[in-house]
């Protein structure tokens, strides 16, 4: 090998290694206290309108600064107001931040817009694939993406833990009929395999829920009406780290 082509290698070696991401959805759950994974959404299908002045980068930059160890990003339209720019722009914005991308998977060509758009991780719920989780996780681990793998019940977790789910999260929210239950949460805690990740989503809006889910083992919450509505959402995050 010539040394002009060594150094063209080598130089090309270099390159390659920058594009991969040094940020770990994984691992940034894993710090020590309560990780909180700060969502950015300006409505949703059961409270409508929850700030429609929202700039996702600002938002975002807050998130940051308040210790958010993550952030969710909502791209679907209709029922939550966010569109796939908001995700690329956080990303952007925040390059020291896992981002995930939050929405209904229900295609494998999303998980490539997905990584395309170049977040992190993506959501992927049990209630929407069902016996197809598996394939899932393995097509979004083809794509360089993390995935939270999101539950409701004893039977959807034990699907999830079946299919090698690293992090799972216990939605809050009936998807039936959208009443909220920390009990939900609660229940579902020590059914969980010892290495997995357990993030609770929903009904946490204060400091003095974020302690019940630290109580109850969870690594990290999942928040985002009260942060979108609150004045100051980098002090509530703060509060919600330091919970106990």
């Amino acid at each position: 090998m010539s040394n002009f082509l060594a150094e063209i290698l080598k130089r090309k070696q270099r390159e390659v290694e920058s594009l991969v991401s040094p940020v770990r959805f994984e691992e940034a759950l894993k710090k020590e206290g309560l990780s909180v994974i700060a969502e950015i959404k300006r409505k949703s299908p059961s409270k409508g309108v929850l700030n429609s002045a929202i700039d996702p980068v600002e938002l975002a930059k807050k998130y940051v600064a308040g210790g958010a160890s993550a952030i969710s990003v909502l791209t679907d339209e209709e029922g939550f107001g966010g569109k796939l720019e908001d995700l690329k722009a956080v990303i952007a914005a925040c390059p020291g931040i896992p981002v995930l991308r939050k929405d209904f998977i229900i295609d494998l060509k999303q998980l490539d817009e997905t990584a395309r758009a170049g977040a992190h991780a993506v959501l992927l719920i049990v209630a929407a694939l069902g016996e197809k989780l598996s394939e899932f996780i393995q097509a979004a681990k083809n794509y360089g993406l993390e995935t939270l793998v999101e539950v409701h019940d004893l039977d959807e977790l034990k699907l999830a833990q079946k299919a090698g789910s690293a992090i799972i999260g216990v939605n809050n929210r009936n998807l039936s009929t959208f009443k909220v239950s920390l009990e939900t949460a609660k229940n579902l805690s020590s059914h969980f395999l010892p290495h997995v990740i357990k993030v609770a989503e929903s009904g946490i809006e204060n400091q003095e829920d974020a302690a019940v889910m630290r109580k109850a083992g969870y690594d990290a919450v999942l928040v985002g009406e009260s942060l979108v509505k609150s004045l100051h959402p980098e002090a509530l995050i703060e509060e919600m780290r330091h919970a106990h």
